[in-house]
């Protein structure tokens, strides 16, 4: 176990962090903020005061790094990001509790958008914009970011390969060009161009740019955190159909949009994954338009309803324009199936993922299809692709870990008492890093009612889904952390 290596990296990424807290910061001092400009302050300087001790304790590492310290590192660092940088929101006194300030925070690293703030209107600007950002700096993931920025040489792919696997969602990550620093500079300028083009279409609208820039995030980093206590509800009809728009861009492969970039039109077009998802949100609205019709003043109002929750519910955003939970029992069915479903692999969404849904029913049927033949043999192929097996199996132990960790989670959250559809909703929406539920934990509702130990269940499940388990269920085994 290369200690030194991930203390390093550790290291580098509290830095990261701190720096990324300047703007907030400069909105702070410009507002006259004085309390959160002090905790800005003094967070600061924590968290590089822990990041140079870890340097100092990391200095002459080893580049020995394999898939273990990969794992291990992103679970730590992600954990160590969240343990620091809720510290604003105690030191100002915007969330006076540790863990409520900590569940805040996960929720906006992992881009959940569960909230246990009642009242954002006397929340500060500046800790706003950091809540806001940091869904940002989550979704496509800070170890990406360090890996685009950072020069390695090439004895450091390996650990770079480990790195964007075990931070990176879906069933498999591979390059999309041959050099891995390439692939991540890649995927983070496509997310940096995506964010500039939702940015100005935002102000477009006359969105006010504070609200444009925090509204950007959360659709980019796929989150939902909002500016104000009623979500997008209080804003143009026009801010919520570009949101709609944007979110679904967001959930949809970002190795797409390289294929667009190099022209390869007909390849994107034939992604079975992307067709899918396409597929599953034109029925969803459908349904739900079928089923609320009436609800609403006329046929226009409750198409945009359906489109912008059914895009925010199966990206994972959580942003909101209506009180679905009002909405009659078939169509919260459908959404409650979508926050399982999540958006595609390679994006910034959570979830299960369209990719692995894909995997579970092809091999399902190819399940079948050898019981009906034994003795026929049939490979999965995916885009006309042949998988791997192993993808397959890995598959497989993920969805069961995943149902299991669901089952867990609920029953541990069910001693606080409240009802089923609460304590399911809420542990399937953190899980999958969508953030509202239905009934206490609906989307005018938070998370502030449920006591210590289930907010602290909800953030290891937060944590879970946006690292895809396996970087959090390593740091639970013993043997992981033993050298050689």
């Amino acid at each position: 176990m290369n200690y030194k290596m991930m203390g390093r990296f550790d290291a580098l990424i509290l830095a990261v962090e701190a720096i990324f807290m300047l703007p907030a910061l400069l909105i702070s001092l410009f507002l006259g903020e004085q309390g959160a400009v002090q905790s800005f302050l003094l967070s600061m300087g924590i968290i590089l005061a822990v990041a140079a001790i870890l340097a100092l304790l990391s200095r002459n590492a080893k580049r020995d790094f394999y898939a273990r310290e990969g794992l291990i590192c992103v679970g730590t660092s992600w954990i160590l990001m969240s343990l620091l940088g809720c510290l604003p929101f105690v030191f100002s006194g915007a969330i006076p509790n540790y863990v409520d300030a900590l569940f805040e925070m996960v929720s906006g690293f992992t881009t959940t958008g569960a909230s246990i703030i009642p009242d954002l209107d006397v929340i500060p600007r500046g800790i706003i914009y950091w809540r806001s950002f940091s869904h940002w700096v989550g979704g496509m993931g800070v170890l990406v970011f360090l890996l685009a920025i950072v020069p390695v040489s090439g004895q450091s792919e390996g650990f770079t390969m480990h790195l964007l696997r075990a931070e990176s969602p879906g069933p498999d990550v591979g390059k999309l060009v041959p050099r891995m620093r390439q692939t991540a500079m890649v995927l983070y300028l496509s997310y940096l161009a995506l964010s500039l083009l939702n940015l100005i279409f935002l102000l477009a609208g006359g969105m006010p740019i504070f609200d444009a820039l925090c509204t950007m995030f959360g659709t980019a980093g796929t989150g939902g955190f909002g500016v104000y206590n009623d979500s997008l509800a209080g804003y143009s009809s026009y801010i919520q159909i570009v949101t709609a728009v944007f979110m679904l861009l967001f959930g949809i492969n970002f190795s797409c949009y390289y294929l667009i970039l190099l022209r390869k039109f007909r390849s994107v077009f034939r992604d079975e994954e992307l067709r899918l998802y396409i597929g599953i949100v034109i029925a969803s609205v459908a349904l739900i338009v079928w089923n609320i019709y009436g609800l609403y003043d006329n046929l226009g109002e409750t198409l945009k309803h359906s489109f912008f929750q059914v895009s925010s519910i199966i990206t994972t955003t959580g942003f909101a324009t209506t009180d679905f939970n009002l909405w009659p029992s078939f169509s919260k069915a459908i959404l409650l199936f979508l926050m399982a479903i999540g958006a595609c692999a390679g994006s910034t969404g959570g979830g299960l993922k369209c990719a692995r849904l894909l995997l579970l029913a092809k091999s399902l049927r190819r399940n079948v299809s050898q019981i009906l033949r034994p003795k026929k043999v049939k490979v999965i192929r995916v885009n006309d692709k042949p998988i791997d097996e192993k993808i397959i199996a890995n598959t497989g132990a993920y969805f069961f870990v995943y149902i299991a960790i669901i089952a867990a989670s609920v029953l541990i959250v069910s001693l606080d008492n409240f009802s089923f559809m609460t304590n399911f909703s809420a542990v399937l929406a953190c899980f999958n890093n969508i953030g509202p539920g239905f009934d206490v934990v609906g989307a005018t509702c938070n998370y502030s009612s449920f006591g210590v130990a289930s907010k602290l269940v909800l953030i290891i499940d937060m944590l879970a889904g946006r690292l895809e388990i396996f970087p959090i269920l390593v740091l639970f085994l013993p043997h992981a952390w033993k050298r050689g």
